[in-house]
């Protein structure tokens, strides 16, 4: 019964018009406010996806390390036991270390990283090639691939540049000598073969080469390595399989997942999408108000009708349920015509691109849209209840008022 008087109170013509225009405002504002809500997380959804599929590129779904230090010894027994555990598709064995690089005059520091060749399948970095070729050259002639950064930074062209870059490293147990510190350093030609792009935090900071040169420049020995990246069948399966590896490593070993390895990066993505939650929710808060001073103003208009009704026998749980459902329904006609208007408005960016991205520094020309059913929930949720606690007073006030006899 007291949904129909709370739809017969929402068409029915008031006395007053500022009533039907304050009640058409606070639903236009929860429609606009939903829909800013589902477009922002879903634009924020494929910025995520996007920044996830380039580390992905580079990061692979394990990667075992030493717990100290930045040598660790892999037995040709534990890569045995490794390749049979269920779900492992391929490893590659990696040795990195900062390192000095110098064309001329202009230097730069780099992470230089030495993989085998397993490492085209494991990751994907082989087909991010913008320039040259991904070969990495052999321990006596080694190849370089420069991350897109380093190469600007360097001053070369990976796939024209005539003369060798010189890498310099530091040699493990070696002190510094302050005469000649160059002492201190392994020094090499090394020419470059390609370069990467992928993403600016990671085309900035790394360099590729063979493992064998890089074991060769540190004096490592023929079992010892820097780390182990594994990829796998299914990516979901990561802690299970982190497990399995545990028992066969051991605690010497650091096992990482692809989470754990950019963790900082994983925590600012979840924080920030939190902070445009808080924020679209305090407009949505704001935008309450409306809907409170239209039931109150409805209530006014009223009046005689509350009297009526409760002279009639309702008692005041039915009075409340009225008006609280006259709150739900404009916030319910909102939230659908918000929901509606944005799922328009994504379909059209990802078809059209309507939008775009200005500079043209980045990887896409426009803005990215991922619909998760996860965030329509949480928004019609949110909406849902902050509608329920903005209903709730005006609601009670009216089932508080006392019955005035006339005579």
């Amino acid at each position: 019964m007291y949904l129909q008087f709370a739809w017969r109170y929402f068409n029915a013509k008031k006395s007053t018009n500022a009533i039907n225009i304050i009640a058409w405002v606070s639903m236009v504002a929860i429609v606009f406010i939903t829909a800013s809500f589902i477009v922002v997380l879903s634009v924020f959804n494929g910025f995520e996806g996007l920044v996830k599929s380039l580390y992905s590129s580079f990061y692979t779904d394990l990667k075992i390390s030493p717990a100290q230090g930045k040598v660790l010894t892999i037995s040709p027994e534990q890569l045995k036991r490794l390749s049979a555990v269920n779900g492992v598709k391929d490893y590659s064995l990696v040795v990195e270390e900062k390192t000095l690089l110098q064309n001329g005059e202009v230097q730069t520091i780099v992470y230089l990283k030495g993989v085998d060749d397993h490492y085209k399948d494991v990751t994907a970095v082989s087909s991010k090639i913008i320039r040259g070729k991904f070969d990495l050259g052999t321990s006596d002639q080694p190849g370089i691939v420069l991350g897109s950064g380093i190469e600007n930074a360097i001053g070369v062209q990976s796939d024209r540049n005539i003369f060798p870059l010189t890498a310099y490293l530091f040699k493990p147990g070696v002190n510094i000598n302050v005469v000649d510190p160059y002492q201190a350093f392994s020094a090499e030609n090394i020419a470059t073969t390609g370069t990467f792009f992928i993403q600016q935090d990671i085309d900035n900071k790394y360099a590729l080469t063979n493992v064998d040169f890089m074991k060769r420049m540190l004096a490592m020995k023929q079992n010892e390595y820097g780390g182990l990246e594994i990829t796998l069948t299914k990516a979901d399966e990561a802690d299970n399989i982190k497990r399995k590896l545990t028992n066969i490593f051991g605690n010497a070993y650091l096992i990482e997942t692809r989470y754990e390895q950019n963790k900082g990066l994983y925590s600012v993505m979840t924080w920030e999408k939190w902070g445009i939650y808080g924020i679209l929710t305090l407009m949505l808060i704001v935008a309450a108000f409306t809907m409170i001073g239209a039931l109150t103003m409805l209530i006014f208009e009223k009046q005689k009708d509350i009297q009526v009704l409760k002279a009639m026998g309702a008692n005041k749980s039915l009075i409340q349920k009225i008006f609280l459902s006259e709150g739900i329904l404009l916030a319910s006609l909102g939230t659908l015509g918000g929901v509606i208007l944005a799922v328009i408005i994504c379909w059209a960016q990802v078809k059209y691109k309507l939008i775009a991205i200005q500079g043209g520094t980045f990887l896409i020309d426009y803005y990215p849209v991922k619909m998760k059913p996860s965030d329509f929930l949480l928004v019609v949720s949110t909406v849902a209840v902050v509608a329920l606690i903005a209903s709730w007073f005006p609601s009670r006030k009216a089932a508080m008022q006392p019955i005035e006899l006339k005579t």
